[in-house]
């Protein structure tokens, strides 16, 4: 039988018609009519078909990109004309295998099929690298020729490259399953008919309101909003990640769907819009959902079409590219970004806002359940409305007349004040009221005492600050109330190193604080909760930690400018003169303590008076070391690490026992035969010779910086590699607190071995933190070099470590060289996004016995190894060395002498090296 064209449902019997359908079904089927008149063979009839449907799709498909890459179409409208085209494929297909292949038997009633959309599909929406998800229905069981003809269109659609998400169900399989799964349960309700039997798709749609949706809707919206929670978790629980998935991330289009699921589950709606009807939302709440979503579509399509595949994470790489097919442009590339995701989260946090007005309307209507017990959370405050009441409440919520934010605009703290107190969320009809008002926040209500007296009880509350700030923010409060904090309010720093945007990386370092000073992190920290007993003035430090990062993105030195910044906002909050300034100087010196345990050398007792120099006071070393943990961990997740806390806490207590006049004012000689006695003690079962022979060997560097724990285990296995005559020896000790492997390699010294050592590390996926090098008065080189893993964990296992030493082995040997073997290597590709300037310092003044060098550049597989050839050619020596990664910025710090073992004073030597360096840093040392 031909393959005709008229015998098919119209156009009209399909629930939803596209506007534009820019591929024409009508003239694909004639097209098909023609092949199915000249061809017989059914194979050959096929194989004809597919390309003639195959250039009609691509062709279609490359109108829609070619009108968004040159900005006549937006990402929601192509998505829908992706879907239109889709549909018509689709649609062309289930009618050429129904009449050129697989013609109905008048005989058999059951052979009825329906297609139907589903997922994003089902809404009429089809991202250009999405998933194609199909339901088909038949009436019962499966039939020979339902088989056939779903198996035909599956083929070939897989033929035309597309991802298909399908499945094939009963009516009554459809209603058991729906009942189960929620997930099946949401795909039947977004199905959208496409083609074949349409009485067959109103049983459908029937049945499911009926029998699956009638009588079930909380449950619907408690494992929805379950579901949510569970993917937010996944994805990093935050909506202002600075690399956020705009389909599933917190504030991205799966949020928004959710909100419409649920909707369309308890309303019975087929547009968002009809929302505004049931109260759910205002017009205007329901305008801001329509333009979030146009704005996450449109920027959907266009990664989509930048990366060639399906991907929903706007990484790094990919927001340049995306930036400017949105039209942000600049002269400044990296300004262009940094607008494009701040309008990115102010949508995140306009799709947050949302969300949390839809829950709230749900548990105010009681279609979803409340978490509190108000009677045990407040009680005395659950008492009956009044028209005497400006605050009560209402559905286990506070609750606000609309008139008293105008009648008294302190009210617009006054009421976050009463919910952190009370411990319960606002209502949402008074966070309506709130953003309406917003107005009503001017230079008078900032100068009012009581509100900066309720605002600075809330950022210092000892219930939950970080929910307190939170609250205020998301409503916009916060920003309107300290306009300094609005400047940030979204504000993206592209770089790899930061996770959030300023504004949450600011309210979660105070969280940060708050749960040291409650031991939520005892266990990570137990210096810093034991500090926060003694820190005199709490309050001062909350406000340090809302204010220290308060000048990113303006020009000049943010710490300083953020000083200033803070006086004006701490004397406006009612901080006393002397309080005033103490935040100004943590504001000022927050990176100062992080720095110096980071990119200096702590057992140089330079380096300690030198930070002691700059804090002074036992007070404000001890909040400087709660402000820089509570920084540190709130920069995002896995920055944090045990090697981190444990320079942090040397470089404290060397700086408390100076302060105090401890054990920094001892001779240095009366310490280094402390250690030497320490050591000899430990080493009773070793002959009196060896024992001698191990403690004579070193210098008094190696007695000052080690403990007497790693002495011992180094003369044992020195004594141990002496005795077999091994040229190599390695000793591997894991530290979980400290996230670090301590690898110490002991072998004969040469020239060039710190390069080859952190070369073969590089080359083991070793990332170096820190490293200190010794050389013994007998010629052998003593190495310890702190070692993580890719994850930031200890690098050694048996077999890694064994793996490392025959790969030092070979180096050493000239066997191999460290660039051969990275280059089998996987380039670190997130990094190659950023433009890192490569920078050369020298300092003189940070040791009495080094030269200081700190090196800067982008990070790459092999950058340490450069950097330590380039400091071997230029016949320095280093002593010890401080290896910081900051996203994709490293900052390498090492003190190095000449060969006479003095410092590099002289102009034209320094520049000289600064000049090899730089090669080095930008990998072109052998050019």
């Amino acid at each position: 039988m031909a393959f005709g064209s008229k015998d098919y449902p119209p156009v009209s019997a399909a629930k939803k018609t596209p506007r534009i359908v820019p591929l024409d079904g009508e003239v694909l089927r004639q097209d098909l009519f023609a092949l199915g008149q000249r061809i017989a063979a059914k194979d050959e009839l096929r194989k004809e078909a597919l390309l003639v449907i195959k250039g009609a799709f691509q062709n279609a498909r490359a109108r829609v990109k070619d009108q968004v890459v040159t900005g006549r179409l937006h990402g929601q409208e192509a998505a829908r004309q992706l879907s239109a085209i889709q549909d018509a494929v689709i649609q062309v297909l289930y009618d050429f295998a129904v009449k050129a292949f697989f013609p109905r038997s008048k005989k058999n009633a059951s052979e009825h099929l329906t297609v139907v959309a589903t997922g994003g599909y089902g809404r009429g929406e089809l991202a250009p690298g999405s998933d194609v998800d199909l339901l088909f229905i038949r009436p019962n069981k499966p039939t020979e020729w339902d088989e056939r003809v779903i198996e035909f269109i599956l083929y070939m659609l897989w033929d035309l490259g597309l991802k298909v998400g399908h499945a094939t169900r009963s009516l009554p399989e459809c209603v058991r399953l729906a009942k189960q799964d929620v997930t099946i349960c949401t795909a039947i309700l977004e199905a959208r008919y496409l083609w074949g039997d349409l009485g067959l798709y109103d049983q459908l749609r029937k049945v499911f309101w009926s029998e699956v949706a009638t009588g079930s809707g909380q449950e619907f919206v408690e494992a929805k909003l379950a579901e949510r929670e569970e993917r937010h978790r996944l994805q990093g629980e935050s909506r202002f990640l600075v690399e956020p998935n705009i389909k599933e991330g917190k504030g991205g289009l799966r949020d928004l769907q959710t909100l419409f699921w649920i909707g369309k589950y308890l309303y019975h709606v087929y547009d968002a819009a009809e929302l505004v009807k049931y109260n759910v939302f205002t017009k205007d709440e329901f305008e801001t959902f329509r333009k979030a979503e146009a704005f996450l579509w449109d920027v959907r399509v266009r990664l989509h079409y930048l990366m060639g595949r399906a991907e929903e994470r706007l990484s790094f790489d990919a927001q340049p590219g995306v930036a400017s097919a949105m039209g942000y442009t600049s002269e400044n590339p990296r300004e262009a970004v940094e607008n494009f995701m701040r309008a990115y989260f102010l949508v995140a946090k306009d799709v947050g806002g949302l969300t949390r007005i839809f829950c709230k309307a749900l548990e105010v209507q009681n279609r979803k359940k409340t978490r509190h017990s108000l009677a045990r959370i407040m009680p005395g405050f659950m008492r009956l409305r009044t028209n005497d009441d400006d605050f009560f409440v209402e559905s286990g919520r506070i609750n606000a007349r609309p008139d008293i934010f105008k009648k008294d605009p302190v009210n617009l703290l006054r009421i976050y004040h009463m919910a952190d107190t009370k411990g319960i969320p606002v209502h949402p009809d008074a966070l309506r009221t709130i953003t309406r008002s917003l107005d009503l926040i001017d230079d008078k209500l900032r100068a009012d005492p009581e509100a900066n007296k309720l605002f600075l009880e809330c950022l210092s509350s000892k219930n939950d600050p970080e929910k307190a700030l939170k609250r205020m923010n998301e409503s916009g409060v916060l920003g309107r109330f300290v306009p300094e904090f609005g400047r940030i309010v979204a504000l993206m720093q592209f770089n790899m190193y930061h996770h959030y945007t300023v504004d949450e990386h600011l309210i979660r370092a105070v969280g940060n604080v708050a749960k040291i000073e409650h031991g939520g992190m005892q266990d990570d920290h137990p210096i810093a909760h034991d500090i926060m007993k003694r820190i005199a003035k709490r309050q001062v430090l909350y406000c340090a930690l809302l204010l220290h990062d308060i000048a990113k993105g303006l020009p000049g030195d943010h710490s300083k400018i953020g000083a200033e910044i803070a006086r004006h906002c701490c004397l406006r909050w009612g901080l006393s003169e002397d309080d005033t300034a103490t935040v100004c100087w943590l504001v000022e010196h927050h990176l100062v303590m992080s720095d110096t345990a980071q990119r200096r050398d702590i057992a140089d007792p330079k380096t300690v008076r030198d930070f002691v120099e700059m804090v002074q006071s036992p007070e404000y070393l001890r909040m400087l070391l709660v402000l820089t943990v509570a920084d540190i961990r709130a920069v995002g997740p896995g920055v944090w690490n045990g090697w981190k806390g444990q320079l942090l806490r040397e470089l404290f207590y060397e700086a408390e026992s100076l302060i105090s006049g401890g054990d920094q004012t001892r001779s240095h000689s009366a310490r280094v035969e402390d250690a030497k006695a320490a050591l000899e003690q430990q080493l009773g079962d070793m002959p009196q010779e060896e024992r001698e022979r191990q403690i004579s060997r070193h210098y008094d560097t190696y007695w000052l910086t080690i403990d007497t724990e790693a002495h011992v285990r180094h003369a044992r296995m020195m004594t141990e590699a002496d005795a077999k005559g091994e040229l190599l020896a390695l000793d591997a000790v894991s530290n979980a607190f400290r996230a670090v492997t301590e690898i110490t390699v002991y072998t004969p010294d040469h020239p060039g071995l710190f390069a080859q050592v952190t070369g073969a590390m590089a080359a083991a996926g070793g990332s170096i933190v820190d490293a200190k090098v010794f050389t013994t008065s007998d010629g052998f080189a003593l190495d310890i070099f702190s070692v993580q893993d890719a994850d930031g964990g200890p690098f050694g296992d048996a077999t890694r470590v064994e793996r490392l030493k025959q790969t030092i082995l070979k180096i050493v040997r000239g066997e191999t060289v460290p660039r051969a073997l990275f280059a089998k290597r996987p380039a670190k590709t997130r990094a190659s996004a950023f433009n890192v300037p490569s920078r050369v310092n020298f300092d003189n003044e940070a040791s009495n016995a080094a030269t200081v060098v700190e090196v800067r550049g982008r990070d790459r597989v092999g950058f340490l190894y450069d950097v330590s050839t380039a400091l071997f050619e230029s016949g320095l020596s280093i002593s010890s060395a401080m290896i910081a990664t900051y996203g994709e910025r490293v900052v390498d710090v090492f003190y190095v002498r000449d060969g006479y073992g003095h410092k590099i004073i002289h102009p034209d030597r320094l520049k000289a090296i600064e000049e090899i360096l730089l090669r080095a840093v930008e990998g072109k040392l052998n050019e």
